[in-house]
């Protein structure tokens, strides 16, 4: 950790607010140094709904909005390095030399950095020749009389400014937290006085800019050389004019004589000029002259939503018009209309009859679907004009035939965002909601698969700029005061729930030309849609959990965490907390010291993360017994003491929440809880599914798809041998075992099958040959060799997975048999990292998207066919589970297996095994 003095604990004479005697103050902001932090602290995968990659942009931003509010300064500043060489290149040839160089999607937001820092205020300059360090030395030297200059960087290189009234905050971690210096605090950390900095670097060099200083002076000595001779010249003209003092050792003199040229030039190097030629009038840098309405409108566009709050209480004594938060339509804004009268009800409902089409949203008591009670439908098919109609109170819904009546047809269109909670909420009231035509959250998914949010209040502001009313400014932030929606006043709650209905209309009108457009209406039309219903039916279904089986398996559980507890503190020699990263790594490599050759080093240590103690499995035995720990540990905490909790009082089941628009390959997710993450190759993994159950007289049905990725792949490359081996009924791990082992089927060894299973599954989610050697233990050259006679095997796999990737390139995106598509904008990018993963998403995502397709038209044609009372209860992987009468298991399961088999044609069979049990663990094949 850097020493110095930490924001927070900022002595009062260098108060961010100012110091105690009033000063005018210049803030100069090192421009290139924040970008680079701001490029390594958020990750590039930070976009806007356009593609444009904004995380330097938005880190930066932040950290200026956080600069400006705290030190409110008189001058604002930013400066940036120029293109081109500078005369320190001059000086020394290879000066910055060993610097990597950063990819293009840091540079091309430079230009947007600038632009935001204008609008907030900042006087931006630069000066070819020069870097910016010089820029900033020559400012801090102008107006340091009668100004307090502080200077915010990312390095310290400009600790040698300091002065009395001129103060260093560098960024310790990411564009957050600061480190503020003044000479006390250089004193502190260094032992020499701000003015020495630049000797320093003489002597010890900067790795960093690649200045030489003197060869094998490193820190230690350069500080304790300028504590006794104060600066360099001093040091030269002692060794060369005077008696050498005896503590100086013999090798120390050496390399200072040799390395006397470096030294000097080094010092040339890192001395920050002070009389750079700036073109800039005092007058403007004047911080107030920033123009807030472009910044807002900037942050609009750059969908940094949540930094508006900020920028609109940025300026203390502010007297600038700042736009409302919410931007309105026109000026003579919307009209949300209250709908209370029976009379006026049965109008509205005729007047909507006649629309082809329209939105409609929930107001409710809770976000828990199973709980919460409907007060209010909100109804638009007009852009700015929604209707709110109060659905509690002394009416019951016997009362609102009309509308019951619109909701339950399917001739009668609707619209909705996250249609299936409004769906499930509706059903609390008995009303079964058809004609679900459009989910502008689901269209919003498909046109961007990767992006990080659907909701409502996000694609407002990113489509239309346009701020929803919070939630919270009705009921409350969370805890014991918030209030629930049918407390608040009612005029709130009627402009709340038909804005969302208003905004879910204009959403609507503006993605379905863009679904039209981007080819995706078959993959919405034929396939998303259809499945909201029946996922919203799964939810409600839930499942039957033995509650007692889980309390008993989570006692057995902690006797064994107990015991490998105990276990643990004898190899380690003493007690300390397992789950504590820090005081694990000090035991394993500080007390035990176990090899770090695969462990990062963190701030607390060195990483104990499960590939790092993997590796190091059987160097002690202390190793698995922290692995059965932690897989003990986090089984008991997120399933078997948490499941219980979850079950509903309600229904007495396990209700999992489906979701559509989470997994960019199209998959289904599950969430409170996740049955997908509970794990299977696993003995106490595999043993939970015992608590998952079917009722009396009732049984659970299993339905898999076998291998279906591999079959795809076969599908999609049109690789005739893969394809014969599937129609052949062979298994496809043993025939690529024996091919690549040079060995006879009948000679394959569980080993060899393994081993094939991962190149099988590894070539199609772009493992290479590295990745192979450590998942199976094998050797590099060995792992080589298994890839390199794979492809030979199976030639169009091959060229599929190559020529994926070009058509990616090409396009910027990667397709379903079906048509959901991925975008891959980093196919191009020069981000080497950026680039490799995208191209892993390219031959992966055709593969798992297909078969998250096939399932999802299975599951859809399924629930078509299901008798009362027979449930789809879980989707997980490739896995469907029912739940059905006894007598009726057979029959499910073969019409299950028929439509799973044969509701699309592929060029390879599609097979489904089945199982049957009493519950979900212990099933049978049938």
């Amino acid at each position: 950790m850097e020493e110095g003095i930490l924001v927070g604990v900022i002595p009062p004479h260098l108060s961010w607010g100012g110091r105690t005697m009033k000063r005018e103050k210049l803030m100069i902001i090192d421009g290139n140094a924040l970008v680079h932090r701001a490029w390594h602290a958020i990750p590039p995968t930070m976009k806007t709904s356009k593609g444009e990659v904004v995380n330097a942009v938005y880190g930066v931003t932040l950290a200026l909005l956080r600069a400006l509010k705290d030190l409110q300064p008189t001058y604002a500043i930013m400066t940036f390095d120029e293109k081109g060489p500078t005369f320190r290149d001059e000086l020394f040839d290879a000066y910055k030399a060993n610097r990597e160089k950063k990819p293009d999607e840091l540079y091309a937001q430079i230009p947007r950095i600038r632009e935001v820092a204008e609008s907030l205020g900042l006087f931006c300059v630069s000066k070819q020749g020069v870097e910016a360090d010089d820029v900033i030395g020559t400012l801090a030297e102008l107006f340091k009389k009668g100004t307090d200059v502080e200077i915010l960087t990312g390095d310290l290189d400009t600790l040698q400014l300091i002065e009395d009234n001129v103060t260093v905050f560098t960024f310790k971690q990411g564009v957050k937290d600061m480190v503020v210096y003044d000479t006390a605090a250089v004193v502190a950390r260094y032992g020499l006085v701000p003015d020495q900095m630049i000797d320093f670097k003489a002597l010890r060099g900067d790795p960093s800019d690649n200045i030489p200083g003197v060869r094998g002076i490193g820190e230690k000595g350069a500080i304790e050389l300028l504590k006794e001779f104060k600066t360099l010249e001093k040091l030269y003209g002692f060794l060369e004019n005077s008696t050498i003092p005896s503590h100086l050792r013999g090798s120390t003199i050496k390399k200072l004589k040799e390395g006397k040229k470096d030294a000097f030039m080094s010092k040339e190097l890192a001395t920050i000029k002070r009389d750079v030629s700036v073109a800039i009038v005092k007058e403007d840098a004047e911080w107030q002259k920033g123009d807030t309405i472009k910044a807002q409108h900037l942050f609009t566009e750059l969908e940094f939503k949540s930094l508006l709050p900020i920028l609109q209480n940025l300026k203390k004594d502010n007297k600038e018009t700042v736009l409302p938060l919410a931007i309105e339509q026109s000026s003579d804004g919307h009209v949300y209309r209250l709908v209370e009268l029976d009379e006026d009800i049965v109008a509205l409902c005729k007047r909507i009859e006649k629309q082809e089409i329209f939105s409609i949203d929930t107001e409710t008591t809770s976000l828990n679907r199973l709980e919460a009670r409907v007060i209010g439908i909100s109804i638009c098919w007009k852009a700015g004009d929604a209707y709110y109609i109060p659905f509690l109170g002394d009416r019951r819904p016997e009362q609102y035939k009309e509308l019951v009546k619109l909701l339950e047809s399917t001739a009668c269109k609707k619209v909705a965002h996250n249609a299936k909670y409004d769906i499930e909420v509706l059903a609390n009231h008995g009303i079964t909601v058809h004609g679900m035509a459009f989910d502008t959250m689901i269209a919003a998914y498909l046109l961007r698969p990767d992006a990080a949010s659907y909701s409502l209040d996000n694609l407002a502001f990113s489509e239309f700029g346009h701020q929803m009313i919070p939630i919270t400014s009705l009921i409350g932030s969370r805890g014991k005061n918030q209030i629930t929606m049918d407390m608040a006043p009612l005029d709130k709650v009627v402009e709340y729930g038909a804005e969302d209905a208003d905004y879910t209309w204009q959403l609507y009108e503006r993605l379905a030309q863009d679904i039209t457009d981007e080819q995706l209406k078959k993959v919405l039309l034929d396939i998303e849609m259809p499945l909201v219903e029946v996922l919203a039916r799964m939810e409600r279904n839930g499942v039957e959990l033995d509650v007692p089986f889980l309390k008993k398996m989570g006692k057995e559980l902690g006797d064994k965490l107990s015991k490998l507890e105990q276990k643990i503190y004898s190899y380690a020699g003493r007690e300390f907390n397992i789950n504590s990263p820090s005081q694990l790594s000090e035991i394993l490599f500080d007390d035990l010291q176990l090899s770090t050759r695969h462990a990062k080093k963190r701030i607390k240590g060195f990483s104990t993360a499960s590939d790092v103690l993997e590796r190091l499995e059987h160097e002690h035995l202390i190793i698995p017994c922290i692995m059965e720990y932690r897989e003990y540990s986090k089984l008991k905490s997120t399933y078997i003491d948490a499941l219980p909790k979850m079950v509903s009082t309600q229904t007495g089941r396990l209700h999992t929440d489906y979701n559509q628009a989470v997994a960019a390959t199209g998959r289904l997710s599950s969430s409170n809880p996740n049955l997908q993450n509970i794990p299977i190759r696993t003995e106490v993994g595999r043993k939970i599914r015992h608590a998952f159950v079917a009722p009396k007289g009732k049984v659970l049905v299993a339905a898999d798809y076998s291998q279906i990725e591999l079959r795809l792949a076969a599908h999609l490359a049109n690789d005739e041998k893969m394809i014969q081996i599937f129609k052949d009924k062979r298994d496809i791990h043993t025939e690529t075992a024996a091919v690549i082992n040079n060995v006879d089927i009948k000679d394959v060894t569980s080993d060899m099958r393994r081993a094939a299973k991962e190149v099988n599954f590894g070539v199609l989610y772009g493992m290479g040959w590295l990745g192979l050697s450590q998942r199976t233990g094998i050797s590099r050259d060995e792992a080589q060799r298994f890839i390199e006679q794979y492809f030979a095997l199976f030639p169009k796999v091959a060229e599929y997975v190559e020529e994926t990737k070009a058509l990616a390139r090409k396009l910027g995106y990667v397709e379903t048999a079906f048509g959901r598509r991925r975008y891959l904008p980093d196919m191009n990018a020069t981000a080497p990292q950026l680039r490799a993963l995208a191209e892993r998403m390219a031959v992966n995502t055709p593969l798992q998207g297909t078969a998250a397709d096939l399932m999802k038209l299975a599951m859809i044609a399924i629930d078509k066919k299901l008798q009362d009372r027979e449930l789809i209860i879980l989707q997980v992987h490739d896995e469907l589970v029912f739940e059905v009468s006894e007598h009726r298991a057979e029959d499910v399961a073969n019409m299950v297996v028929e439509e799973m088999e044969t509701v699309e044609k592929f060029r390879v069979p599609i097979v489904v095994e089945v199982h049957v049990g009493h519950n979900w663990g212990s099933m049978k094949p049938l």
